[in-house]
């Protein structure tokens, strides 16, 4: 079945087994998403990426469970599990039907849009209580998580080549490669010149299976505040320390002019964790997750070939721009 027809059964009302008023709907790199008056609904493409691979019905199954699983870490309540759109007798689908699986589906509570973090962050509104509440939930997640046994040179490694392949996305459209390519120097100067302090905390055992995607628009400040959306479909992406992620999240905070924000959150989770890295390392890692970003912004050119191309290219220069700031620190 095309997912053509799987989309358009899925934006209506009545495909839901609460019928909702409305669907909204979302696409997204490598998902459609149909938010109804309470759940959230999530289904793959069938794409296939150096990095993933959602290119038949197993896999996609496979996923969905992996993101439940993975995301009721630290969102326990949201995520309710995943389920199947079928084909019943006489060709009708049906959500969570008993026929022929035509494709899986990550099923979701819906939470309230004003209380995302980057919403809040547009409006304005920095409530420092809730972010400390979910630095300590992150404080809790990653003290408790275990310790990924990583060698010193292979995490090292892993940022070169990360640095490499950033650089590689952004030079194939060609766009500022000065800039682009001024960042990669740094960012790989900095390697070469203080190639320790990386490998220390992988000798430290500070090497978690971390979120991997900890950015404002997936965390939710309610009572208690959750992060959703974590990065479920490449376990090595989310072999993290805890300060790189965490640096990740300031960074996209300081992008979405939240800065403050940001720094509650890495300085109460560092301290609560008793672990403050040096500031040249902190700044190294966002400037290296400012250029994943930049990388990633560009490629954006790709999936909407007739779209505004000056939203995406200048959120890459923004992006290089943020990583030229902190490289200056370095």
């Amino acid at each position: 079945m095309d997912t053509e027809d799987k989309v358009a059964f899925l934006r209506q009302t009545e495909a839901y087994p609460d019928r909702p008023a409305q669907v909204e709907v979302v696409e997204t790199h490598m998902a459609w998403v149909f938010l109804t008056d309470r759940l959230v609904y999530k289904m793959k493409k069938p794409v296939r990426y150096e990095f993933l691979d959602f290119s038949t019905l197993e896999r996609r199954r496979l996923d969905c469970e992996a993101e439940v699983r993975l995301n009721r870490r630290l969102a326990p309540d949201v995520y309710l599990g995943s389920v199947a759109l079928t084909r019943e007798a006489g060709g009708r689908l049906r959500l969570e039907g008993d026929g022929e699986v035509v494709e899986w589906l990550v099923k979701m509570v819906r939470l309230p849009s004003e209380r995302m973090l980057d919403r809040m962050i547009a409006a304005g509104d920095i409530d420092t209580d809730a972010l400390q509440d979910a630095a300590g939930v992150l404080a809790n997640f990653y003290a408790q998580a275990p310790r990924e046994p990583l060698s010193p040179d292979f995490h090292r490694q892993r940022y070169a080549q990360g640095i490499a392949d950033h650089h590689r996305r952004l030079a194939a459209h060609g766009h500022d490669p000065a800039l682009a390519d001024r960042v990669r120097k740094g960012l790989l100067a900095f390697i070469a010149r203080r190639p320790q302090l990386l490998e220390a905390r992988a000798r430290a055992g500070r090497i978690v299976e971390a979120h991997g995607d900890l950015r404002p628009e997936h965390l939710c400040l309610i009572e208690p505040p959750v992060f959703i959306d974590c990065l479920e479909f490449n376990r090595a992406f989310r072999l993290l320390d805890p300060a790189d992620e965490l640096a990740f999240l300031a960074m996209e905070c300081e992008f979405g002019g939240a800065a403050q924000a940001g720094d509650i959150l890495f300085e109460t989770c560092t301290a609560r964790l008793r672990d403050r890295p040096e500031p040249v390392l902190v700044h190294f890692y966002k400037a290296f997750r400012a250029q994943l970003r930049a990388a990633l912004s560009i490629a954006h050119l790709g999936d909407h070939p007739r779209g505004p191309e000056s939203k995406w290219i200048e959120k890459t220069r923004r992006y290089l721009q943020l990583a030229i700031t902190h490289l200056e620190h370095l």
